[in-house]
């Protein structure tokens, strides 16, 4: 079987995601070609684990300045006859499957060219009733048809009574936490503004990763390049995490436990629900600001108990192997029946009648 997977690459939470799901598809003996779009080739980092077969397109992507969505921008920036001139060098007929992690350019050359394609991402979770801002209608438009594809697997941290998987997680091995060990990402806010938000609090250690060429000490406050290694090195011991409400690296943190503080991206819908839903499961202190006040009570709280969620990789490579693609109720069961009744702290507060999986 020979598949062509799409990977957003505006962020690194698709990224991170691939990095999980692609060894699973390799061991069931599946050829994988890829293409990443969203941002230019030069600044992807730590590609090694995707191999030479790779395509990089400007597809379409977000703009943002200071911590905030840009729509404006975010349109004029995205160049239409570039988008179908994208289109027509990506030839993806000579797939058996196209898989599309919101990657647009993937999955609209299998919609026009009648290539079987599933889409796999949290983007595709929102096709359901799950915890959702009011309003906002050209955005939940943009998100079901920015990648469209003939089947489409959601993933979220609760199932909600629909048939959306637990989120696709790399399982990292966790150390003793340093209490005091805070880590820090926040991609779309500026670097100064994340500096001065903590460097009052000298009794703890921020480890802030940045868009910065070298490492930099500011005494208890310490900004490290990007690095997949050395960040999740760091995150398998910090006692908390302060980050944008970006689904992966929450979902890494409800799996090892750590507290997390939440800044939504301001005027982005999904990030926007994601903070929505982290609050009403209560697994994340949500703030709109750099409010010095709530980072104290934060830093102040206990830690989370960790959930452990089922190799949902393994899973998704075995169906996707056994190419039926239209039946997910079965499995999507499964999954969630393989989960400790001990998990999510409280219970979702809304009419959603939720069965008691944590």
């Amino acid at each position: 079987m020979k598949i062509l997977y799409g990977i957003q690459g505006t962020g690194n939470g698709h990224l991170a995601r691939a990095r999980a799901l692609v060894p699973a598809l390799r061991n069931q003996g599946i050829d994988i070609d890829f293409v990443f779009s969203g941002r230019p080739e030069k600044e992807y980092f730590d590609m090694e684990i995707f191999g030479d077969n790779c395509r990089f397109f400007d597809g379409l992507t977000f703009v943002t300045e200071q911590g905030r969505l840009k729509k404006f921008k975010t349109l004029i920036h995205n160049n239409v006859i570039r988008f179908i001139k994208n289109l027509s060098e990506l030839n993806t007929t000579e797939y058996d499957l196209v898989i599309s992690d919101f990657e647009p350019v993937t999955a609209w050359s299998a919609r026009v060219k009648k290539v079987p394609s599933i889409g796999i991402s949290h983007q595709c979770a929102f096709d359901f009733s799950v915890p959702k801002v009011p309003g906002h209608y050209p955005e939940q438009l943009i998100m079901r048809y920015f990648a469209p594809t003939h089947h489409r697997v959601g993933l979220h941290w609760h199932h909600f009574n629909y048939p959306i998987f637990p989120p696709i997680i790399k399982t990292n091995e966790a150390r003793p936490t340093i209490a005091n060990k805070i880590l820090v990402y926040m991609g779309f806010e500026p670097l100064d503004d994340i500096i001065s938000f903590v460097s009052g609090f000298s009794e703890y250690e921020f480890h802030i990763y940045a868009k910065v060429s070298e490492q930099q000490s500011l005494g208890h406050v310490t900004i490290h390049p990007l690095n997949h290694d050395n960040f999740h090195r760091d995150l398998t011991d910090a006692a908390g995490v302060i980050s944008n409400a970006g689904f992966e690296l929450s979902s890494e943190c409800i799996a090892l436990g750590k507290k997390l503080l939440i800044k939504p991206l301001n005027g982005q819908y999904e990030q926007m629900c994601n903070a929505l839903a982290l609050q009403k499961l209560k697994r994340a202190t949500i703030i709109d600001s750099f409010d010095q006040r709530i980072l104290t009570q934060w830093l102040e709280g206990t830690p989370h108990k960790p959930v452990t969620y089922p190799k949902v990789s393994d899973a998704i490579a075995k169906w996707i192997k056994s190419g039926h693609w239209s039946d997910t109720q079965s499995l999507v069961a499964q999954l969630w029946q393989g989960m400790p009744e001990a998990g999510i702290q409280g219970k979702l507060n809304s009419p959603l009648e939720i069965d008691a999986i944590y």
